[in-house]
């Protein structure tokens, strides 16, 4: 079975950007900057992230029981 994308437990707001950065095995602070950069660019950045915070499931791996 392939790789999933999850949320993050290292997390500053929801957990996304460090969901993307495990997936893709970067740095999450990379993931970060670009995230703002979409932001500062235009705004659609804060759209996608709300839409991938609802979206993406929480990683099953760091759900304490």
């Amino acid at each position: 079975m392939g790789k999933k994308l999850y949320k993050s437990r290292d997390k500053k707001i929801c957990g996304v950007c460090g969901g993307i950065a495990e997936y893709f095995d970067i740095d999450p602070t990379i993931v970060r900057l670009l995230w703002v950069a979409f932001i500062l660019g235009g705004g659609s950045g804060i759209l996608a992230y709300i839409i991938a915070a609802i979206v993406m499931d929480d990683n099953p791996c760091d759900v304490v029981n």
